[in-house]
């Protein structure tokens, strides 16, 4: 069973999650356990596309890393000294590697959401509450793929016509990027009209309004949700024993790994690969039907 099938509060609880302890920890095995979770449940979901762009991030990554410990002087490791004489150290290096995996994480996390969520799902969890903030929600997370499948259309279509955005000379290349970004934005600020007046004609932000959702809360969603609190518990735990402290400035300084840090480590790395190993159980038990069906 895809993770998408499972009730939109277990998807919303668990990306929330997801992103919260990607920002939040600064420490290195959490990080790791974060941006290895992201990167393989985003290729799982988008394919090629998006191990690509994955590893387009690493250099980018790299270069902010390189940027921030080549302008930052804090710490006590020093390992030379830049153009203007100050000293470039260990820890900044270090502390600008956190932050550029920790900005890579959360967007790999972020195309996992726009992956899972749909606009139903944004309408049941939100329509009740805010009917407008459901709306905006629902059509920002469509106009996505929207868009994409926009341009794709438009600069097909300029190809046709020798006004793509690789025919010509340099100037002529320029000007057809521009009418193609152009014919794009002209698209979509139809699209948002037209979608808001539609939503406005049936009474979608009147008073009491009711929606139809085809989501129940089984047992299967139970379960799940007791296995996420459990994981959610044991990081909370260390949490408040500081397990995920961590200390940059002027050394780093970190509490001492026990045998109970390998128990918050798999607990973290456990609610960080649910949806994946949800995903991989469940094809791995079609494939078993399907092989006993056959047999």
């Amino acid at each position: 069973m895809k993770f998408e099938s499972y009730h939109p509060t277990i998807n919303l609880l668990f990306f929330i999650a997801a992103l919260t302890g990607t920002l939040w920890f600064r420490h290195p095995v959490y990080l790791g356990i974060s941006f290895v979770a992201a990167f393989l449940y985003s290729v799982h979901l988008n394919g090629l596309r998006a191990l690509v762009f994955n590893l387009v991030l690493l250099p980018l990554a790299a270069v902010y890393t390189w940027w921030y410990g080549f302008y930052h002087h804090f710490g006590a490791t020093v390992i030379g000294r830049n153009f203007a004489g100050n000293d470039i150290t260990l820890e900044s290096y270090i502390y600008g590697a956190v932050l550029a995996l920790t900005a890579a994480a959360a967007i790999m996390w972020m195309s996992c959401v726009f992956a899972v969520f749909s606009s139903d799902k944004i309408v049941y969890l939100f329509g009740r509450v805010s009917p407008k903030l459901s709306l905006f929600l629902s059509i920002l997370l469509r106009s996505v793929p929207q868009i994409k499948a926009r341009a794709r259309k438009i600069r097909i279509a300029q190809c046709g016509i020798g006004r793509g955005p690789g025919q010509g000379h340099i100037g002529q290349r320029i000007v057809n990027c521009l009418r193609l970004l152009s014919i794009l934005i002209t698209w979509t600020l139809e699209s948002f009209g037209t979608s808001s007046a539609s939503m406005k004609s049936r009474g979608y932000a009147l008073k009491g309004r009711t929606a139809f959702s085809i989501y129940r809360f089984d047992h299967r969603d139970r379960t799940v949700v007791i296995f996420l609190f459990v994981c959610l518990t044991l990081t909370a735990m260390a949490v408040m024993l500081d397990q995920t402290y961590i200390l940059y400035d002027p050394e780093i300084i970190f509490n001492r790994i026990t045998w109970i840090s390998y128990i918050f480590y798999a607990a973290y790395a456990a609610l960080m690969l649910l949806p994946l190993g949800l995903e991989l159980y469940g094809a791995q038990r079609l494939r078993r039907s399907l092989e006993g069906a056959y047999q």
